[in-house]
């Protein structure tokens, strides 16, 4: 019985391969055409190559990078001018300070050399005063000579020269007219303490502060701040001083807040290729926290100019180039200049028509299509040229 089934099955089996369909073939590659590449009509890939209008430039929105820091020119970095050792902190971070207000005392002997010094200074003056008042006397008494006077004049000129220097010395640092080695560190400024370095009986030296070294205090405003902007070339001229706009905090998305353009620098960063541009910014209420990074918004008009969306635009070398749709499946590659290069949008400046069709997705898959096609059509090309 399976000798007979067999032969029924291998006839059912090749019956049935015999009605498989036939695999489909592959649509025909696109072909170039001077300097145009056209794709068979149908083709897959059309799909894949959505197109937009370039349309007259609107005002757009710039978006920079930026971040606030402490305003400057109302902020005090205080470091130790003396050796010394602290023996109290009088402030801490977020007390309210007043102009000359102490923030710590150091017990520093070098300070007290600096005392001693003043107090030295203000000894030889009396005695050079006093000095003076004698060789005046014995002057008008005929007793001594009027050179003699002079240089009697002169040492007490020295002597209080002498005083005024030490004096301005200790007085520059705190010190007051006695002699205890106490090195008082102020502020110089009225504001908020918004950092502290130092512990009670650190030692502290001069020569182990400034830049990279963090100060031992740190007193600032706060109702004013900077905003570090970082514009590219293009920007130039929407970041000009003077110029408004909008600041977005992502930790306050709730919030608007506005600053305006101070100054900007006259020279590109070589590292980033960006230009430093500081701005001033209110906080009235001390939302705004150092170092919070943010987004200058900016509006920016173009008297003309053609827009499109950035995704476009393809930088070939040092180039920009797009690819235009001339008609239905045919596309041509154009070299356009750019006045401003967004995130979501750029402006061509020459190089495109209004309402000329760009691709503007998978502009890199159509770029190697077309370098594919050339390469294919080298070789025909180089085969009929040779042709007799």
């Amino acid at each position: 019985m399976l000798n007979r089934l067999l032969p029924l099955l291998l006839v059912a089996l090749l019956s049935a391969c015999g009605d498989s369909p036939a695999p489909k073939a592959d649509a025909p590659a696109p072909i170039v055409q001077g300097e145009q590449l056209r794709f068979p009509a149908g083709h897959p890939q059309l799909q894949l190559l959505p197109v937009t209008a370039a349309a007259a430039a609107q005002p757009i929105t710039v978006e920079l990078p930026a971040k606030l820091v402490w305003n400057e020119e109302r902020t005090q970095r205080i470091y130790p001018s003396f050796a010394g050792r602290v023996m109290a902190i009088k402030a801490d971070v977020g007390q309210r300070v007043r102009a000359g207000a102490p923030l710590a005392v150091l017990a520093s002997p070098d300070f007290g050399q600096a005392q001693s010094d003043t107090a030295r200074a203000e000894a030889d003056a009396r005695l050079a005063a006093k000095a003076l008042q004698r060789q005046r006397e014995l002057f008008e008494a005929g007793i001594v000579a009027r050179k003699e006077l002079e240089q009697a004049e002169a040492e007490h000129e020295r002597a209080r020269a002498e005083v005024d220097r030490a004096q301005a010395r200790t007085r520059l640092y705190g010190g007051s007219g006695g002699i205890n080695q106490q090195l008082v560190l102020s502020a110089s400024l009225a504001g908020v303490v918004v950092e502290r370095n130092l512990n009670p009986g650190q030692e502290l030296r001069p020569e182990l502060s400034g830049p990279g070294v963090p100060a031992l205090f740190v007193v600032t405003d706060p109702a004013a701040l900077w905003l570090q902007i970082d514009a590219r070339e293009t920007e130039i001229g929407v970041v000009r001083p003077g110029q408004r706009f909008k600041l977005r905090v992502p930790a306050l998305a709730a919030q608007e807040f506005e600053g305006r353009i101070v100054t900007s620098s006259d020279f590109i960063d070589p590292q980033t290729r960006t230009i430093k541009v500081r701005a001033s910014v209110a906080n009235p209420q001390r939302l705004l926290k150092a170092e919070m990074l943010a987004t200058a918004v900016f509006e920016r008009r173009f008297e003309r100019g053609l827009v499109v969306p950035a995704t476009a635009v393809l930088l070939h070398g040092s180039q920009h180039r797009v690819f235009v749709q001339t008609q239905p499946g045919t596309f041509e590659p154009r070299r356009v200049e750019l006045s401003h290069e967004g995130s979501r949008e750029v402006v061509v400046s020459s190089g495109l028509q209004a309402g000329e069709l760009v691709v503007t997705e998978n502009v890199l898959l159509l770029a190697r299509q077309f370098r594919l096609a050339n390469d294919e059509a080298k070789p025909a090309a180089e085969a009929g040229a040779t042709r007799p």
